[in-house]
């Protein structure tokens, strides 16, 4: 089973390997970066290989899928993207993503984010993408709402970061929706 690789204007969606280990740890050591991404920043390079080796495990047993970003202008790995708790049976799954800082608000999260829900929509036939955000994370928020994401709740006490409990909105897309928002 090959790994779907996506290609944007501006960017290559890979499958991330052990090549990547450097990079990733990189970006998910910066407190910046991991603030709201539901788990403590990197102390090791070797916390980074395991979550690539969970990437891997993952995709082989198709729970999720996970690219890395790549620009493509100098292949540079500038952060990942990817589908958790896929569940093809029951046509959904959450969507997931991380950028170095030094690439935010250029457009890249959104420009890969459109390509995985067309992949998501189209080639997996999924009729849902949720989203855990926490309510600090206004840029994450206001990102996935331009893409047509909505509001659906809050879920109390959802996760557990730097021993404290965290409140998350959960958002979603479904596939009429993304449909029709083509269309517009």
């Amino acid at each position: 089973m090959n790994f779907p690789i996506l290609k944007t204007h501006r960017l290559k969606l890979i499958e991330i390997t052990h090549q990547h280990v450097e990079s990733l740890y990189e970006i998910l050591s910066l407190e910046d970066v991991t603030r709201y991404y539901g788990t403590n920043r990197f102390m090791l390079q070797s916390e980074a290989m395991k979550l690539i080796d969970m990437f891997s495990k993952n995709y082989r047993e198709k729970r999720g899928i996970r690219w890395g970003i790549v620009l493509k202008e100098n292949q540079k790995f500038i952060g990942t993207l990817g589908l958790n708790s896929l569940q093809l049976g029951n046509k959904r799954a959450e969507i997931g993503y991380e950028l170095h800082p030094q690439y935010w608000r250029k457009g890249y999260t959104s420009e890969a984010i459109k390509e995985v829900l067309t992949y998501s929509f189209e080639k997996l036939d999924l009729h849902r993408i949720g989203a855990i955000v926490y309510p600090e994370n206004i840029a994450s928020l206001k990102l996935l709402e331009n893409i047509g994401f909505q509001e659906e709740g809050l879920l109390r006490d959802y996760m557990y970061q730097n021993n404290q409990s965290h409140d998350t909105y959960v958002l979603s897309l479904l596939k009429e929706e993304w449909k029709k928002s083509r269309k517009d």
